[in-house]
């Protein structure tokens, strides 16, 4: 299979790159999935709602602080550093990551899109700036962040039930209606709009590539689908690239 995936990445000269939560998650960063998505025995829908946040601020700052801190402290693992390689190599490139952890742009991708936020910045919700943020060395709980406006500040992330940005959804739409071939890395498949992705790719005969540790609700959907590490399987299809 990953014979084939080097074929066709080999004749493709512009290259749409989806990632998600399963290529972060090798630079030990927990997913929402599973028993690692539990914090103080809430879960991530307990927690990323503009209702949770309404009600108490204070609990998901405290939310996001710890896991700005666990992001802080990992590094982009060889997946992150083979899609740069990959977008060094296209004529053509797009990355659209679900992450919000800025691990992709740390590890040196420039064309990113970001269809969730990014867990390092904020947005106000009187003035509607958006500003980078960095967790406050006293205690997460002591004063909330605020806007030079005076506004509550909140991540600058999608929580659930909000709406994606439709600029970053078009631009992506855009991009893939012209690309020759699109990867999609280390998502379920199940997280909508970008589950949407491998079906829209088909319709426009973009072909598509799918690297995961397990079948995915789109496996039946890609040309090629390779079940593994995407640190250890894209490192090796660039390599094979030259």
């Amino acid at each position: 299979m990953i014979e084939k995936a080097i074929g066709i990445l080999k004749s493709a000269k512009s290259l749409f790159v989806l990632t998600g939560a399963g290529i972060s998650a090798e630079s030990g960063i927990p997913t929402f999935r599973g028993a690692d998505g539990l914090w103080k025995n809430y879960s991530a829908t307990d927690l990323a709602t503009p209702e949770a946040f309404k009600k108490d601020p204070a609990l998901v700052w405290e939310w996001y602080h710890w896991r700005q801190n666990i992001i802080s402290k990992a590094d982009p693992n060889p997946a992150h550093y083979a899609v740069v390689d990959l977008e060094k190599k296209l004529e053509r490139f797009l990355l659209l990551t679900q992450n919000v952890d800025n691990l992709h742009q740390r590890a040196g991708s420039k064309n990113v899109l970001e269809i969730h936020g990014n867990i390092f910045r904020t947005r106000c919700l009187i003035c509607g700036e958006i500003a980078d943020y960095q967790k406050p060395s006293e205690p997460a709980n002591s004063t909330l962040p605020k806007c030079t406006c005076g506004g509550s500040l909140r991540p600058d992330v999608v929580w659930f039930g909000e709406a994606i940005p439709q600029d970053i959804w078009q631009n992506s739409l855009d991009f893939l209606s012209r690309a020759d071939a699109a990867l999609i890395c280390g998502t379920s498949g199940i997280v909508w709009p970008a589950a949407a992705i491998p079906e829209i790719a088909k319709r426009g005969n973009t072909k598509t590539i799918e690297i995961n540790l397990e079948p995915t609700a789109v496996s039946s959907i890609v040309d090629v689908s390779i079940q593994g590490k995407a640190g250890e399987i894209l490192p090796k299809i660039v390599a094979a690239l030259g």
